[in-house]
């Protein structure tokens, strides 16, 4: 895909986020001389280009007063594992859902699921509520608390433009 100067400066506002406003992508053009309607063709085409890979939002959970922060870990039969991914990551308080491989014999873990809550006691309840709806009782899981947060932000195309000009 070809690029101009105005997807570059696009994909530098971008950097930064778009702002929690009623039209975030007529803000986001203004900065860089775009309409809001060219603004979102061009994001559109960047996806669809590969130029843009990923398009999703960083919450700042913290911010939001969701200050218990757990990964909620879990050893699911693999012939399970996608299915109940499926379900685990449909509820609503389950902010991501994913497969990683085990690591035997010290990792048998191959579920993630991460549950915010504003209390330790809001996210291990919703923990059980998880175990209890979706049949889990035997399974094996663990919840690995957050003992700090690290700086959230999204993807940094800079060195990459650069080098592409």
């Amino acid at each position: 895909m070809e690029l101009n100067d105005a997807d570059f400066a696009l994909i530098e506002a971008l950097a930064d986020g778009l702002e929690m406003v009623s039209c975030p992508y007529a803000v986001l053009g203004a900065r860089v001389g775009l309409s809001e309607e060219e603004t979102i063709g061009r994001i559109e085409s960047l996806i669809a280009g590969g130029v843009i890979r990923r398009f999703g939002v960083v919450v700042q959970h913290h911010r939001l007063g969701l200050c218990a922060n757990g990964m909620s870990v879990w050893d699911i039969p693999d012939a399970d594992v996608a299915d109940v991914g499926q379900r685990m990551g449909a509820f609503p308080f389950v902010t991501l859902c994913y497969r990683r491989p085990r690591c035997l014999p010290d990792w048998p873990y191959n579920l993630f699921a991460m549950v915010h809550g504003s209390e330790r006691q809001i996210v291990l309840a919703q923990v059980d509520q998880l175990v209890s709806e979706l049949g889990l009782a035997t399974v094996r899981h663990d919840v690995l608390f957050s003992r700090r947060q690290f700086k959230q932000r999204g993807a940094r195309y800079a060195h990459k433009l650069e080098a592409a000009q």
